[in-house]
């Protein structure tokens, strides 16, 4: 069973990659968690995994959160976790690995990969030039196989890049990332056309048009998906993203 939570899609990518070969139930969290769904039956000797994007070096609240109320016929004998990262991971190994003990899971095997970076709201924040997309996007392609490889043979690999600086990024800047995540700062320009892929694509579903626009309802983890996908760049948060550029995943960079 694989469990995902994916905003600009490279986590999304990941979990499908893994699915591929694994042919496990795969669950986006965000959905079962909006649905109440947090109580799985595993078959005999099936693997758990999770898969999903460091938000400010740590796991995403809602995929803590969600974890916080997981619940199995039985215990999982091998458990995982994949996480993508535009550049580092702080100690995201450590507050995942007391997450899952606080719900009487073990961890087994650990492991991230560079993706483009789509968080661009902290000041110096920016996206990743093209060329530096591409080679990332390279290097996850042929780091792919290996994970699966040790997932199928269910091997105890911790391979985690925690960074200069890991316990100030976070346990001192993350916090105040969760406090203050927020979608205030989010607004439409002229060039808004109405469309409503913001509505689609936000994965914790918070968005609406209302007179033919964009309305955030406060329930935002700032994944900016909504940002990235707008086919006209009409979204913006605050002045912080103006000339930032767009990606997800797949987008045509040229």
């Amino acid at each position: 069973m694989i469990f995902y939570h994916s905003g600009c899609g490279n986590s999304k990518y990941v979990a499908e990659a893994l699915n591929k070969d694994l042919q496990e139930t795969i669950v986006f969290i965000p959905d079962a968690d909006r649905n109440g769904e947090f109580s799985y039956t595993l078959a005999d000797d099936e693997r758990v995994g999770f898969v999903f994007p460091v938000y400010a070096w740590g796991p995403p609240k809602l995929v803590q959160d969600f974890v916080d109320k997981l619940h199995f016929n039985k215990k999982p004998e091998y458990v995982y976790f994949i996480v993508t990262c535009g550049d580092n991971v702080g100690y995201t190994q450590n507050i995942f690995y007391k997450a899952l003990k606080k719900v009487g899971l073990d961890l087994h095997a650990a492991f991230c990969v560079r993706m483009p970076n789509t968080y661009i709201l902290m000041p110096g924040m920016k996206l990743d030039t093209k060329e530096v997309a591409q080679k990332k996007l390279e290097e996850t392609a042929q780091k792919m196989p290996k994970i699966i490889e040790a997932i199928q043979n269910r091997q105890s690999v911790f391979n985690m890049i925690p960074g200069g600086i890991p316990f100030i990024k976070t346990y001192l800047i993350r916090p105040g990332f969760n406090k203050n995540a927020s979608d205030k700062g989010y607004h439409t320009t002229d060039a808004c056309i109405s469309c409503g892929k913001c509505v689609e694509v936000c994965p914790l579903k918070n968005i609406t048009l209302e007179n033919g626009k964009p309305a955030w309802h406060g329930h935002c983890v700032t994944c900016m998906a909504c940002y990235q996908y707008c086919p006209t760049n009409a979204i913006q948060y605050g002045k912080i993203t103006l000339g930032k550029g767009q990606y997800y995943f797949n987008k045509d960079m040229n």
